[in-house]
């Protein structure tokens, strides 16, 4: 029996910034951003969207374009780093805005019976969740489950991060009818506990508040979406626990070279020319090329065969994250779909194919797998209509941006927005003090 992918679906914000445009007022060449790092254009998140909408709008469209029952599912595993709460599960919120708008075909809570959780590891986390999702499905062949991964990436304004930011969610159908991508239970991990990128419970003294309460202790402990974070150094961590995740894989396998036998090899994307950056230490190593100096690695990566390797394997993998930016756990899968929908597009049989893949969480973690692309898989990405989908989003200026950074606006900047969104936060009740209430605009 086979186990993995039956089903993918996606949500991308409507709302985005152009690239050039942040370059410019960053006093940043757009070339460099545009050409040396593969961005164009910033998915941004609107007023009423946060982690929650993400994976409620992937999910349900899940189960309207696959026709799923929400009773057929038993476990939605939502990986993330953006949750909205510190104990009650993102996932909660989603699967309950979902059950919501289900009521009256499915009958009321008729998510009622289905197991639901975060998982948190950076951007591996949406890895974590399916890793542990096949798990679930191999021990319980006839059960099926729901992973979604869902995130916003967000930086400090003019930080060196700003220019990556992105957002968005990809929900999986796992099950044992693998329609588009059947997954081998061979898992190469590599962990080591570092601080090149964390999002930390940071103190201020209660004075520097105002308006603090009188019960509020004298050290007051703050969380913000905006990271802290050593870029160079997350670069070299992510290229570290790769290469040993890759070892554990061949080890694993007992496979010289696995990647010649992948079509395509799927990274997670902090940019979209990072895949192709950071692999050169481990092509190198599998052919015996010096790597040592900062000249040789930038003979490796400009060489024609490793030209060619990108050409091949992974060019098409960063076409929508070009598009859309950092999504955090989400971004693998996007990569995923972006390479399927373009083989799609350009009417090209992958049924038997071999996908690598190369997940990285700051923190840290890198795990590496794979799977075979299924014979159904064209009538899986059918339901896409991926880059059809990115062309029909709304450009905002730069002011807006900076604006919706600040959240500033009392209300959404798309007017017409259809779909999930954020209502109220409770502020008035002691004892539902921050409680989110969503809503579903038809």
């Amino acid at each position: 029996m086979s186990f993995g992918i039956e089903a993918a679906s996606y949500y991308v914000p409507s709302l985005y910034l152009e690239i050039k445009d942040l370059a410019e007022k960053r006093g940043i060449e757009p070339a460099k951003l545009e050409k040396g790092l593969g961005l164009h254009k910033m998915g941004l998140s609107d007023v009423h969207e946060d982690a929650a909408t993400f994976a409620a709008e992937a999910l349900l469209r899940l189960i309207k374009d696959y026709n799923i029952s929400p009773k057929e599912i038993a476990r939605v595993y939502l990986g993330t780093e953006s949750a909205v709460d510190a104990a009650k599960p993102t996932a909660s919120y989603a699967v309950q805005m979902v059950e919501k708008v289900l009521e009256e075909e499915y009958g009321e809570r008729n998510f009622k019976n289905c197991d639901v959780l975060d998982m948190t590891f950076a951007c591996v986390g949406g890895v974590d969740a399916l890793h542990n999702a096949l798990d679930f499905v191999r021990v319980n062949p006839d059960k099926k489950a729901v992973v979604i991964a869902s995130d916003y990436a967000k930086y400090e304004l003019a930080s060196s991060g700003e220019y990556t930011q992105g957002g968005g969610a990809v929900a999986l159908l796992v099950s044992s009818k693998p329609d588009l991508l059947e997954i081998e239970n061979n898992w190469g991990v590599a962990s080591e506990s570092v601080f090149d990128f964390f999002k930390p419970r940071r103190q201020y003294n209660k004075e520097a508040l105002k308006n603090a309460p009188e019960t509020y202790p004298e050290k007051i402990e703050i969380f913000t979406d905006e990271p802290v974070f050593d870029g160079q150094y997350s670069n070299q961590c992510y290229q570290d626990r790769i290469r040993e995740a890759y070892q554990h894989y061949k080890e694993i396998i007992k496979q010289e070279k696995p990647y010649e036998s992948w079509k395509y090899i799927i990274f997670h994307l902090p940019y979209a020319f990072h895949g192709k950056r950071v692999f050169t230490e481990i092509y190198s190593l599998e052919n015996g090329l010096p790597y040592g100096t900062p000249d040789e690695q930038k003979a490796v990566a400009k060489s024609e065969n490793y030209l060619q390797l990108i050409n091949d394997k992974i060019e098409k993998t960063q076409r929508a994250s070009s598009e859309i930016g950092n999504m955090y756990t989400a971004s693998i899968f996007m990569a995923l779909l972006s390479a399927l929908q373009t083989s799609f597009n350009e009417n090209e049989e992958l049924s038997g194919k071999e996908i690598g893949f190369v997940g990285y969480g700051s923190g840290s973690k890198s795990k590496v797998f794979a799977g075979k692309v299924s014979d159904n898989w064209k009538n899986v990405a059918s339901k896409w209509n991926l880059f059809e989908n990115l062309n029909d989003r709304t450009a905002v200026d730069f002011e807006t941006y900076e604006q919706l950074h600040r959240k500033q606006f009392k209300k959404s900047v798309n007017n017409n927005y259809k779909g999930f969104g954020l209502v109220s936060i409770e502020t008035d009740n002691p004892v539902l003090t921050g409680a989110r209430y969503y809503g579903y605009q038809k």
